[in-house]
């Protein structure tokens, strides 16, 4: 009987490793493989254009580089003003419209799918409109604030200090119903008769909205704030078809400075020592959000 039990436990464990074998493999080619390679580019200057014999190892030379490079130092820096400001708008808009939508809104299912609509519609075509929407002397938006009195309105996505909040308000208004949707499923799973015991003893809305409302959706509310902060460092294609980054480097991001170095330039060596800066700065806010889980989120 002991023969039969071990003979069957190791077919389960080959049955198992048959299983996940596929997929492990398909990890170590096209993901672990490439990770070491790019962690080596990085310590090299390296003309892709040029072939495999023209990878030159520079030591730590790219790495001291970013210090100085002030392209990479303002894309940090709106990488990082980006997400402080999109991140919390994002979670307090979408929190206050799935309240909306779950208790006030009758057809919902209508309006969730109209809201959901600009995170599913294709970034080119939403950028196109806003682009005209934008436009800084005949654009919809221009015209109307000069019509209320604003005799100078902004430039907006051509002007040095409103491209990069531009950017940010098409950015919000598109991801605002995927978070929305998100949150509603959160409040799904809040019990009702715990409103009813907080109507009972005379809790209004907003203090049902506060003290109820928002430490049971606590999970959901790590989950898109996790999600959202990795989002918003790879934000890539708004920057690439509105601004490519400028004008200057005014909205340029760590994305866009990544994709830029390598196929605009050519350096990219470089441009794997600015992916993996990127990586540390995800990583590092990543494992503070982590720490502070037990804080934050409620099981």
């Amino acid at each position: 009987m002991g023969k039969k039990s071990k003979k069957r436990t190791q077919k389960e464990f080959l049955v198992g490793i048959g299983f996940i074998l596929p997929s492990l493999c398909g990890f170590i080619v096209f993901t672990f493989i490439p990770v070491l390679i790019s962690l080596f580019l990085s310590f090299t200057k390296w003309n892709f254009m040029e072939g495999w014999s023209a990878i030159k190892f520079t030591g730590l030379t790219n790495y001291i580089r970013l210090f100085t490079d002030e392209w990479f130092l303002n894309s940090y820096k709106n990488n990082i003003l980006f997400t402080a400001i999109t991140v919390p708008i994002l979670i307090a808009l979408g929190m206050v419209m799935a309240s909306v939508l779950n208790k006030y809104i009758w057809g919902g299912s209508i309006v969730r799918t109209m809201i959901f609509i600009p995170y599913i519609a294709s970034v080119v075509a939403v950028c196109a409109v806003w682009m005209v929407l934008l436009q800084p002397n005949y654009g919809p938006v221009n015209q109307f604030l000069r019509m209320i009195g604003i005799k100078n309105p902004p430039g907006w996505l051509a002007d040095f200090k409103w491209s990069l909040p531009s950017i940010m308000i098409i950015y919000i208004w598109q991801q605002v119903g995927y978070y929305s949707i998100v949150f509603l499923a959160g409040l799904k799973g809040v019990p009702e008769d715990v409103y009813e015991a907080a109507r009972v003893d005379g809790a209004s809305s907003i203090r049902q909205f506060f003290s109820i409302t928002i430490p049971l959706i606590s999970p959901t509310t790590f989950f898109l704030t996790i999600m959202g902060i990795i989002g918003s460092f790879k934000v890539f294609d708004q920057i690439s078809v509105l601004t490519q980054g400028g004008p200057g480097s005014s909205s340029s991001v760590m994305a866009y400075y990544v994709y830029r170095t390598a196929f605009d330039y050519y350096e990219m060596g470089y441009a794997n020592t600015l992916a993996w800066a990127l990586f540390v700065l995800v990583f590092v806010v990543t494992l503070i959000q982590w720490k502070l889980q037990d804080r934050f989120a409620v099981e």
